[in-house]
């Protein structure tokens, strides 16, 4: 079973401003797709998100999927934290998460910053904030997550002739 962790980049929900609404949606995507999850853990936006992706790499999950912290805001500081962690970028998985966002209807799905990478053997995925975001997101990745988590840990690709 793939370990994942759910992280809500806010500041606002990490100083109990507002409730996080996004993680638990997630969290519950990523039970879904057949995940063992943990979380959501809520960090606030900034060096705290390097700190965390760190310490859940360290901690050898499979995946962790991110909300939040991908806007234009000057606070959005996901994208930026997350590449200071990946070793490698897997920048199909972000494109067709903004591509599905916009076909859902959402044009404002091009404005995310997000970014999908490895560190080690960890996928990182950075989703938008938003609930919907959230759920165009997990649409696409969950279809992937298998087949990518596999990959990160060695495997080999699926045949479907085995002569091949």
């Amino acid at each position: 079973m793939i370990r994942a962790l759910a992280v809500t980049i806010s500041t606002r929900a990490a100083a109990g401003v507002y409730e996080d609404r996004s993680g638990p949606v997630l969290a519950d995507l990523l039970r879904e797709a057949g995940c063992a999850v943990d979380g959501p853990v809520i960090v606030p936006d900034g060096p705290a998100v390097e700190q965390a992706l760190r310490d859940a790499v360290g901690a050898g999950y499979d995946v962790v999927v991110t909300t939040g912290g991908t806007g234009l805001n000057p606070n959005d500081l996901t994208p930026e934290m997350t590449r200071l962690v990946v070793d490698r970028d897997v920048p199909g998985i972000a494109e067709a998460i903004r591509a599905a966002g916009v076909a859902a209807g959402v044009p404002a799905a091009a404005l995310s910053r997000g970014i999908a990478g490895q560190a080690n053997r960890t996928l990182i995925v950075n989703l938008p904030g938003s609930t919907g975001g959230v759920r165009d997101g997990m649409s696409v990745l969950g279809q992937l997550l298998e087949h990518a988590v596999d990959q990160a840990h060695d495997g080999d690709h699926p045949r479907s002739n085995p002569a091949q």
